[in-house]
């Protein structure tokens, strides 16, 4: 056996046709290598080896029972069964096969390819054309698994298929598509991306969509490649009720990218043409500074949600730079505001905001940490009218002092002292045109954790907090335009403002007392617990009623979290007044595994004149994803006005996938109605092919079992 092999690799090395067997990688120079059982020369030209035979090279494997060279024809008959592979992206199974003598051109009979382990090319015959090229005659091609004498889910049979491997693209002949054997469409040509393909110029796959308003219409992307780093998808959508262009560009740079989106309209619900267009973008810049921007623009209040587009009520268009270093922070933004909302005008509401922060730390060797603070802040109203078009620009700075210290018994303390400056212009409102203000602070933070470590690993840590705050000077006579929604929670309970803005602050004295208990188990269930209320020497009215700090003693806040191994997770926060009833609460529940997912909220608002709300909101919502079977996934969400006693919206969608096709079907109803929106219902069916891109490989997709 020795000496077979032996002269067998001798042959290998001498002849130039075994030698070359990698001319499938051309660019591999690495030595081939051949086993057979047997091997022998037959007259003064012909090699034949057989049994088990076997040519590697490269990536590149042979197998065969028998192969015969002859040296005078330079050609390769090669009996079967015959598997010849290429890495793991291409494996050819034939009964026989006659090639030239770097295996570049030639035929190959009753051959079945599979390509990137999805896409299976059956064919009575398939020719090689230098190496590049793979002619099927007689094609079916599928990438659904076949049982035995069954036809597959889909197949689709062809006069001739062409394999272009550098282009990664397959083109069809006389093409038929089947169902489950029975045809259902034909094409003289078609093309298609090969399995390996990740971004090719062509057709993407199409939706029907039905819409109560637009009725039913049809979606078909087409996707333009554009080189490799930059490609624009535009997608017709047509009904009887519109004609519709979507768009969408984008485009990745050496330090950055940027992506565009939109749609023009001409449709039966407006009388004129109907757009919109999203944007954007980021960059890195030099030293370390990075460029970010958004565009949002739309032709009328409904368009968004007509179709489906976006439910956002205000747009927000700006361009930021900003640079985060460990000891330093800088921005700079501006930005420009569109509100949707009815009962809103754009000359009236902030609509360009400009604010420029900077903001640095430093650490003095006296201890501690020093923290300075300056902020350019203006926003400017198109309305020209007093007091509807009031303009302001705002000015702040401070300067902070941090230090933390370990007392007996293992009490915390954190001390601050600082001073801010703030100064404020207003125009076109009867306030005074300039204010400014110096307000010195001091506060002091007292923290005991008791900690319980328990042998099972759990530890346990219960930590009363105090804090005591004075500010000196006094409130501007300036208008709120940003700090109108405060949020009191478990975050800002030990803060020294609470207000979401430097255009309010709180003066005087006050205090913040707490208590925190935290569990955690590396192996079982973690929850935290807070409670917290605030004392204030003198009441503030520039906090709303419903924000629970207009008192002088503050609603109680209670907090708490809890998460298990098992995926519940549970968060709730509430704040309850004297009589412990409630001013705001939400929770949220998520619970969540392999199999599913699912997920709630509850959000109660009392009413609130100041914060715009002249009634009670009282929502919940739920969403959930779930397994109904190996190859079918459900989803159901919904929104539910409890105050009004209606539903503002429901959907429900189902998602089929196996190894060779995706179906997914959605439905979803808005129930809720304005002046500019109207009630509606959405259908959308999308059908895919597995199989013809690299993306369907890692895909949800189980191949179905043969039975």
């Amino acid at each position: 056996m020795m000496a077979h092999l032996l002269r067998l690799l001798i042959l290998c090395l001498m002849l130039p046709g075994l030698a070359p067997v990698a001319a499938l990688a051309q660019q591999s120079d690495a030595p081939a290598v051949l086993v057979a059982d047997r091997v022998w020369l037959e007259g003064q030209s012909r090699v034949i080896a057989e049994g088990a035979v076997e040519v590697m090279q490269g990536d590149v494997r042979l197998r065969a029972a028998r192969v015969s060279y002859d040296r005078d024809s330079e050609r390769l008959l090669i009996d079967g069964p015959i598997i010849l592979t290429r890495g793991e992206n291409e494996v050819i199974v034939a009964d026989a096969a006659e090639l030239d003598r770097d295996l570049r051109n030639g035929l190959i009979r009753s051959a079945r390819m599979v390509i990137n382990q999805q896409l299976q090319l059956a064919a009575a015959r398939l020719d090689r054309v230098d190496g590049r090229y793979a002619q099927l005659t007689r094609a079916t091609v599928s990438s659904c698994q076949v049982c035995g004498t069954r036809p597959p889910l889909w197949q689709i049979k062809a006069r001739r298929v062409i394999h272009d491997r550098e282009e990664m693209q397959l083109y069809f002949d006389d093409a038929r598509m089947e169902v489950l054997g029975v045809p259902i469409f034909w094409t003289p040509r078609l093309r298609l991306p090969d399995p390996n393909q990740t971004r090719a110029t062509g057709f993407l796959i199409p939706s029907i969509k039905r819409n109560s308003q637009l009725l039913t219409g049809v979606k078909v992307p087409y996707f333009i490649k554009m080189g490799d780093h930059r490609d624009l998808t535009l997608t017709p959508y047509l009904s009887s009720e519109t004609t519709t262009l979507e768009w969408r560009y984008r485009q990745a740079f050496a330090n950055g990218r940027i992506t565009f989106e939109g749609a023009v309209s001409e449709d039966t619900l407006y009388n004129k043409g109907r757009a919109y267009v999203q944007g954007y973008g980021q960059f890195d810049l030099p030293r370390d500074f990075d460029l970010s921007f958004t565009i949002e623009a739309v032709t009328d209040d409904a368009y968004l949600t007509d179709y489906g587009y976006s439910d956002a009520d205000l747009l927000e268009s700006n361009v930021t730079i900003s640079r985060v270093r460990s000891d330093e922070y800088i921005e700079a933004r501006l930005g420009h505001y569109f509100t949707l909302r009815p009962g809103e005008s754009n000359s009236e509401i902030p609509s360009i905001v400009g604010n420029v922060l900077y903001e640095k730390r430093l650490f003095p060797r006296l201890g501690g940490e020093l923290r300075f603070k300056a902020e350019e802040h203006s926003h400017l109203r198109y309305s020209t009218t007093p007091g509807l078009g009031r303009d302001v620009v705002r000015l702040n700075a401070e300067a902070l002092w941090f230090n933390t210290w370990t007392l007996p018994l293992g009490l915390r303390a954190e001390g601050l002292v600082g001073v801010h400056a703030d100064g404020f212009i207003t125009r076109q409102d009867a306030l005074p045109a300039n204010q400014s203000g110096v307000s010195p602070t001091a506060a002091l933070t007292l923290r005991w954790p008791w900690v319980r470590n328990q042998a099972n690993g759990v530890s346990e840590v219960i930590e009363p907090v105090m804090m005591a705050a004075w500010t000196g000077g006094s409130g501007l006579a300036v208008a709120n335009d940003e700090s109108t929604r405060v949020e009191f929670d478990e975050g800002n309970l030990l803060s020294l403002s609470r207000f979401p803005a430097p255009d309010r602050r709180e003066h005087g004295l006050r205090g913040a007392l707490g208590l925190n208990w935290t569990r955690i188990d590396p192996q079982g269930w973690d929850a935290r617990l807070t409670f917290g209320t605030v004392y204030k020497a003198d009441v503030d009215g520039n906090f709303s009623p419903s924000s629970g700090l207009r008192n002088s003693v503050s609603d109680l806040l209670i907090a708490g979290q809890f998460r298990n191994q098992a995926g519940l997770s549970l968060t709730a926060r509430g704040l309850f007044n004297h009589d412990f009833n409630i001013n705001k609460a939400e929770a949220r529940a998520g619970w969540s595994s392999d199999r599913y997912a699912l997920s709630a909220s509850y959000v109660w608002l009392s009413a609130d004149a100041t914060e715009n709300r002249p009634s009670n909101v009282s929502e919940w919502l739920f969403s959930s994803d779930f397994d109904l079977g190996r190859h079918l996934r459900g989803s159901l969400e919904g929104r539910y006005d409890i105050a009004a006693d209606e539903p503002v919206s429901a959907g429900m969608g189902l998602l089929y996938a196996n190894e060779c096709v995706e179906v997914e079907l959605s439905v979803s109803r808005r129930f809720a109605s304005s002046t500019i929106v109207t009630p509606a219902t959405d259908f959308s069916l999308t059908i895919g092919l597995r199989g013809f891109s690299a993306a369907s490989a890692s895909g949800r997709g189980v191949a179905k079992s043969c039975r």
